[in-house]
């Protein structure tokens, strides 16, 4: 007896002649996302990737902007890792991130609290907060100096109120650093208090108001209902706000110098005065890449940690 070998597909699977007529498609579609795609990732290609792997070239080698190259492997590395400056400069960058993150992620979250749904004109409150964010970073770091120098608003404000003279902000080793933390911080909450804001306007207030009825305070409901469901917010603000002041330059720049001395000194600033002003491309490249393994794995530890206390199922 004659048996029918005929194959048929299991139900919601497409029959044989099916995949193969739908093969030309895909390959029209995946022609189509190429082309798409080819901008950006040639975008992509050419202005990061290429300087990416042209950086760690160039930091193998003594390169001058003018005159001969010579190869030196990693001595540029050696060179970084025994200079007293370069080592004052990374602490200066580490002191800086361990100031500035918890204090910009503390008013953020904080004033975003304040404005909650309940605060009249909190619109305008958001609008007020943001304007930092947008107005060009060098006039407001101009304006911030001219509030410290000698002379200036708070030296006069304290003189006038209660006949003392404020500390020389910008030239003390002591005060540089706060300074241009608060200045940063008054400069960058605004972004961080959107996120947090908008996070929880996302809070059940029927949540709330159930914790409320079960008696818990203010606190309580804070901690037990609000910020579990803020933390995926959190954990986006908090990485992104520690890749961004690990690369911290204007502020320091235009405020202090760097000085006085190197005390506020940042790791891109000793990129930028290797690179533009001593023309050791070479060294300022083994800086960058130095600067570059320092954000990848301050990242990798932050996702690695992140399981233990962000929630994305609540």
């Amino acid at each position: 007896m004659a048996t029918d070998t005929t194959t048929v597909a299991p139900p919601g699977l497409p029959s044989g002649a099916d995949r193969v007529g739908r093969r030309p498609a895909l390959r029209r579609d995946g022609r189509f996302a190429g082309i798409f795609l080819a901008p950006s990732l040639g975008g992509l290609a050419l202005f990061t990737l290429f300087p990416t792997a042209m950086a760690l070239a160039i930091s193998l080698f003594d390169w001058p902007v003018f005159g001969e190259r010579k190869f030196l492997g990693i001595d540029n590395y050696t060179q970084l890792l025994n200079d007293p400056v370069f080592r004052r400069v990374v602490l200066n960058t580490a002191l800086f991130v361990v100031l500035y993150v918890p204090l910009n992620l503390v008013v953020s979250l904080g004033l975003a609290v304040w404005v909650g749904p309940k605060i009249r004109g909190r619109q305008a409150f958001r609008v007020l907060f943001f304007i930092p964010v947008m107005t060009p970073m060098v006039a407001n770091v101009m304006v911030w100096r001219l509030l410290f120098q000698p002379g200036g608003l708070i030296d006069t404000s304290l003189e006038s109120w209660f006949g003392i003279n404020a500390p020389n902000f910008l030239g003390s080793s002591t005060w540089a650093m706060p300074a241009v933390v608060a200045m940063s911080i008054w400069q960058g909450f605004g972004y961080n208090f959107l996120v947090f804001s908008a996070a929880l306007d996302q809070v059940p207030q029927s949540q709330l108001e159930s914790a409320q009825i079960d008696g818990a305070g203010p606190f309580q409901r804070f901690r037990y209902v609000t910020w579990p469901m803020i933390t995926p917010s959190i954990f986006f603000a908090t990485t992104m706000t520690l890749i961004t002041s690990f690369q911290v330059f204007v502020q320091p720049f235009i405020l202090t110098q760097g000085g006085p001395g190197v005390a506020t000194q940042t790791i891109v600033m000793f990129v930028y005065n290797q690179g533009w002003q001593f023309l050791t491309m070479g060294l300022a490249s083994a800086a960058g890449w130095v600067l570059f393994v320092i954000i990848m794995a301050v990242t990798a530890i932050q996702f690695a940690g992140q399981r233990r206390w962000v929630q994305y199922d609540v």
